[in-house]
């Protein structure tokens, strides 16, 4: 399981509802997943030329159509891109569940 984030997975008390990518690790987390975090770095307002263009931001893309992180790659392969719907799955499937 690979989880491409934005710089880190550090609290971000000044954004209503937290950092998107460390919301999306904490919950993976909790669920029992030991993600591969790969750092992507880069600015989300920014366009994707030269500050987008790192490793992990073309990766997304190639994935999702978007350089946009969190994205989450699961085991089986499902891409999953949106913190909000990596905190859903999730909670849905705990490490170690019969899906």
């Amino acid at each position: 399981m690979k989880l491409y984030i934005c710089w880190g997975t550090f609290p971000a008390p000044w954004r209503p509802g937290g950092h998107p990518c460390r919301n999306a690790y904490r919950a993976l987390r909790a669920a029992g997943h030991s993600p591969e975090v790969i750092k992507s770095f880069g600015l989300a307002p920014l366009p994707d030329g030269i500050f987008n263009r790192t490793g992990g931001r073309q990766e997304a893309k190639r994935l999702t159509g978007s350089s946009m992180v969190p994205v989450l790659v699961t085991d089986d392969g499902e891409v999953i891109k949106d913190s909000k719907k990596i905190v859903d799955w999730a909670r849905r499937n705990p490490a170690g569940a019969a899906n």
